[in-house]
């Protein structure tokens, strides 16, 4: 498991994907998230998996799987 802080962003690839650009300039496509979750420019800390069994078509960055995140201030 992993925890990364960053921005959520919302990308307009084929049906559209999101994800998180961290701190650190990565950035992690978000493995099905959850409505809560699916705010452009929300900041938050992220706990969760990365998915190396899977695969997308917007292929932005490593899928990530969110398993907990909180709100940043």
């Amino acid at each position: 498991m992993i925890t990364v802080k960053g921005e959520i962003q919302y990308r307009a690839i084929a049906s559209g994907t999101w994800v998180l650009v961290s701190d650190t300039g990565e950035t992690y496509e978000l493995y099905k998230p959850s409505e809560n979750l699916r705010q452009e420019g929300l900041k938050v800390e992220i706990k969760g998996n990365i998915r190396s069994d899977v695969m997308t078509i917007a292929m932005v960055g490593q899928i990530l799987e969110v398993k907990e995140f909180s709100i940043c201030r």
